[in-house]
């Protein structure tokens, strides 16, 4: 449990913004703390994401206590905090709020960016992120500038089931016979080893709602960077498609693969077999299709989605274990992406170099013996080993000294670290989903005839070593600066390995578990540096997009800093 400084709400927000980034729930989100009063209104920020497109806008507030029980909180509340969001965003959309803000803060280049984008936007969103339970979780959409605003709570509730269960896909659960009015008739094909098998065809109209009420967190996160709504091609195709023709879209186009957790089976309208429910739904193929009928009735109103019936092959899973169930569904992800140009290496959770990573990671302890690092190859899989092994209190106490939380891996984590050592924080600062995708792309491929990377236990160590550094470095830098501390991070690490690299012992790291006071005080002085150099180079711009430039990478890394002082014992 974080305490309750103000550091400890800051790394709170980051933490839940990531998470929600990491599940497909919004855009790669920017800490953004800002709290002031104009008049006698209050005014609250907590961080912000924006699409690719600049067409979606999503801020969040913190609403945060640093309890350690479950302590509920009431729905006047969470509105108090929403509303005082909300009054930043309006005086935003007016024009009205950046000039009463510091010109170098991050806030007034927020301000600014929401200002000049905001008549274009297609979707605003609030969240409210908090510690406690709060009773509802959804609000009354808001009209902000002309904009109907969502209004959601993640509450601590909510984020304990995401990640202890590890699939946030559970609260999709969609209920055709509300949706559609009966259930979706079907040929179900029952009694498979690992799941149950259905063929249907979803009217057009319910994936639509359904992608305006979930977006991409319908799409399974191995396909979700894959979507281009606005490109050409196949989306056009599809677009004319439902213009023109709807009724033949069915016989023009290829259908869409779903896995679902759960099925409720029924009797359509005319009696015929039917689902009525699924639980966990998730579109492991044909994420374009969906998202395009989605943009198709937004761009044109016009559109008659009423004829329009999508084939649908849904696989229903019967697996319990996480890791195995991860395998499979990402397996039919690969097999129904294969006519698409969908890049093998992206669909990595079972590829080799995560297997032996995990597997190293079971096997290497820490130089005390008894301690070790944890691999999640799987999402949920370090909360469902403490529930499998942990069956006492005891065991569960013991589990968590052995392999403690902060000594949690992900491969989203893992990118980010060993591309920051590369010299890579733009590529970092992309945000988590971007990282990864580049770390495995440019790993070699043997199926292209490349050399895998070899794979052992002095390999490993050198990893866990990069990831203590960035987490020292992550720590250090939170209390120092207001904002861009996760960009100051990746920035003093790829300076670091810059100027002492070559000299640098991993070893040392690894053996100690953490880095010395010496080394920590020379990294103070450089990560004060980075930042004056991110304010310096970004001339105005706001850092955490000039920060994701290969120009801003150059021209940081590349400045004058102080000398290396002596005695570091990580260097000697």
């Amino acid at each position: 449990m974080l305490d309750g400084s103000p550091f400890a709400e800051l790394a709170f927000s980051e933490i839940v913004m990531q998470h929600m980034a990491d599940i497909g729930m919004t855009f790669e989100p920017n800490g953004c703390h800002y709290q002031g009063k104009i008049g006698n209104a209050n005014f609250r920020l907590s961080g912000y994401a924006i699409s690719d497109d600049c067409d979606q806008l999503d801020l969040f507030v913190s609403l945060y206590d640093g309890v350690d029980t479950l302590s509920p909180i009431a729905d006047a509340e969470t509105k108090t905090v929403a509303d005082q969001c909300l009054r930043f965003l309006l005086l935003c959309a007016e024009g009205r709020m950046a000039s009463r803000l510091d010109p170098t803060s991050e806030a007034r280049s927020l301000a600014e960016t929401i200002q000049s984008i905001y008549n274009g936007l297609d979707q605003v969103r609030v969240f409210v992120l908090t510690d406690k339970v709060a009773k509802a979780k959804n609000f009354k959409p808001r009209l902000i500038g002309k904009k109907s605003v969502h209004l959601e709570v993640m509450d601590i509730e909510r984020l304990y089931r995401h990640m202890s269960e590890g699939k946030p896909r559970d609260e999709l659960v969609v209920d055709f016979t509300q949706i559609s009015g009966s259930a979706l008739p079907c040929v179900f094909v029952p009694g498979q080893a690992d799941y149950d098998y259905a063929l249907a065809a979803v009217p057009g109209e319910a994936l639509r709602y359904l992608y305006e009420r979930y977006g991409a967190r319908l799409l399974e996160a191995n396909v979700r960077s894959f979507l281009s709504v606005k490109g050409k091609g196949v989306n056009a195709g599809i677009q004319k498609t439902l213009r023109e023709a709807p009724d033949r879209f069915m016989a023009y186009n290829n259908g869409i693969v779903l896995v679902a957790d759960e099925a409720r089976l029924s009797n359509a309208l005319d009696g015929s077999p039917g689902i009525a429910w699924l639980k966990g739904m998730q579109i492991v193929n044909g994420g374009q299709t969906t998202a395009s009928l989605y943009f198709a009735k937004k761009k044109y109103p016009d559109t008659d989605l009423a004829q329009v019936r999508v084939p649908a092959k849904i696989i229903i899973m019967k697996i319990q274990d996480a890791a195995k169930e991860e395998a499979l569904v990402s397996d039919i992800s690969r097999f129904a992406n294969s006519q698409n140009a969908v890049r093998q290496s992206d669909l990595s959770a079972n590829k080799p170099f995560h297997v032996d990573i995990e597997r190293l990671s079971l096997t290497v302890y820490c130089p005390d013996g008894v301690g070790r690092w944890f691999y999640e190859r799987a999402a949920g899989s370090y909360m469902t080993m403490l529930a499998r092994e942990g069956t006492t209190p005891a065991r569960l106490r013991a589990l968590k000294d052995t392999v403690p939380p902060a000594r949690k891996l992900t491969k989203t984590d893992l990118a980010k670290y060993v591309l920051a050592w590369d010299g890579r924080p733009d590529v970092v600062s992309l945000g988590a989903q971007k990282c990864f995708d580049r770390f495995m792309a440019s790993m070699p491929s043997p199926e292209e005839g490349g050399v895998a990377p070899v794979l052992d236990s002095t390999a490993y160590k050198a990893m866990v070593a990069k990831a203590i550094l960035y987490k020292a470095v992550q720590k250090l830098v939170r209390p120092m600066f207001q904002a861009f501390q996760g960009n100051v991070a990746s920035y003093t690490v790829a300076l670091v390995s810059k100027l002492v690299g070559e000299q640098f012992k991993l070893d040392r790291v690894w053996i100690r578990q953490g880095l010395s006071p010496e080394l920590l005080a020379q990294i103070a002085i450089w990560a004060k540096e980075v930042h004056e150099e991110l304010q310096r180079t970004a001339s105005g711009r706001m850092i955490s997009e000039w920060s994701k430039k290969p120009d801003c990478s150059e021209a940081v890394l590349k400045a004058p800093y102080s000398k290396v002082m002596e005695g570091i014992p990580e260097l000697a």
